[in-house]
């Protein structure tokens, strides 16, 4: 069976569904390809910065989101090593950084919210695709159970380990050496955490507490490792039990909060990033095909910015394929496919050094803090640690747009 689709999005995740929802916002049609037979709300929630909430009021949504999850006022940072608090970081700050507005975000939340303004049919679930071809001015895209789906645009948003990215030459993301232990936890009764980030690194590790709302909070941790941690994954219990051991000399309430997590609620993931000179040389787009969010920019988490640049992703796409389908009616195919091709061109020049210095900040960043050498140890908690504390509301204060061109 085959049917021609005007956009095809592989992946229904943070990325795909903005830029559905963009488009869907322009009057533009598309259609969501998702492998699961469901939302993928794996990762429990995501801190969404100013510039993610500047993308979710583009689409509409932004409102409801902060109806349900606490502002965050601030960010504290301390030493493990000594337990002594690095930095602390007001979120009202004067200058550039006036007005931020920082949330924790249950993933599922977004992810519904983003879907439920779709309309129906917008998503296809159990759809995954197997491989790519061309065919004159359109992508054939076969799928696992035998259908092809002809798109004049294919957009791929389908995580690190995109079929789509890989059909643009990109190679596998790079394994950093580190991974990642995530946990949520729900109080019956309310928890007694300030609305603020607390962090905690140094020997080695680099962890974690961010409330949600009055009732929940996420936890991180992260630590330096081989990528062979099968045994673990395959036991939260091992988690847990290697997560306490490890934690060092942290506030006693985060303490507790990962004691109290339920042994379903923690999840192990190797952390992987492309190389910052693989975004700059490598095909964001080519001809009718480009990708966004982790397919295209997989960053570490030690910013927090990689939902929210999967947010900005879909709002930029979204306006810059409005403007080139824009007034299509009588368009020729050949002039349809050429227009299509230059809004993926801008699409790309605009988010390629916007990818490139959140990659390589958010590495930087997580190398110095995890760092458990005697020197940069030093240096990190006594003389750079008011400026590391800032880069993350430095790399927050980004505007990605309307889904209009002023």
């Amino acid at each position: 069976m085959e049917a021609v689709e005007d956009i095809v999005i592989v992946g229904a995740g943070i990325a795909g569904l903005t830029t559905a929802l963009g488009l869907h916002r322009l009057g533009i049609r598309s259609l969501v390809l998702e492998s699961s037979d469901g939302l993928r709300a794996t990762g429990f929630a995501l801190t969404t910065w100013t510039n993610a909430w500047r993308a979710l009021d583009a689409v509409g949504i932004g409102e409801p989101l902060r109806q349900q999850h606490h502002r965050l006022l601030g960010l504290q940072t301390a030493s493990t090593s000594t337990g002594l608090p690095t930095a602390e970081r007001q979120f009202d700050v004067t200058g550039t950084q006036r007005g931020h507005e920082i949330r924790c975000l249950r993933r599922r939340a977004l992810l519904e919210t983003l879907a439920n303004e779709l309309p129906s049919g917008t998503i296809r679930y159990s759809s995954k695709v197997v491989s790519i071809e061309e065919s004159c001015y359109l992508k054939l895209v076969h799928l696992s159970d035998g259908s092809i789906l002809k798109a004049k645009v294919l957009i791929g948003c389908d995580g690190v380990h995109s079929a789509v990215a890989k059909w643009l030459g990109f190679k596998k993301p790079a394994f950093v050496g580190r991974s990642c232990i995530r946990g949520s936890v729900h109080y019956e009764h309310g928890h007694s955490f300030e609305p603020k980030s607390f962090r905690c690194f140094g020997e080695g590790i680099r962890s974690g507490v961010i409330p949600c709302d009055d009732k929940s909070i996420l936890w991180f941790f992260t630590f330096s490792s081989s990528s062979k941690n099968e045994e673990m994954e395959e036991s939260p219990a091992k988690m847990k039990q290697f997560v306490l051991g490890k934690l060092g000399k942290i506030p006693d309430n985060m303490r507790a909060a990962i004691e109290k997590t339920e042994l379903d609620d923690f999840i192990l993931s190797p952390l992987r990033f492309r190389p910052p000179w693989e975004i700059l040389l490598g095909n964001i787009s080519k001809t009718n095909v480009c990708v966004a969010g982790d397919a295209f920019h997989p960053m570490t988490p030690d910013i927090g910015q990689g939902g929210c640049a999967a947010l900005e992703d879909g709002i930029v796409l979204a306006r810059c394929l409005g403007e080139a389908l824009r007034d299509k009616q009588g368009m020729s195919s050949e002039k349809e496919y050429k227009r299509i091709e230059m809004g993926l061109k801008s699409y790309a020049k605009e988010r390629r050094w916007r990818a490139f210095e959140l990659i390589s900040t958010a590495y930087m960043l997580g190398y110095i803090q995890q760092s458990n050498g005697r020197v940069l140890n030093f240096l990190r908690d006594r003389v750079l640690a008011s400026f590391l504390a800032g880069l993350p509301l430095k790399m927050a204060s980004y505007d990605c747009g309307k889904l209009r061109a002023s």
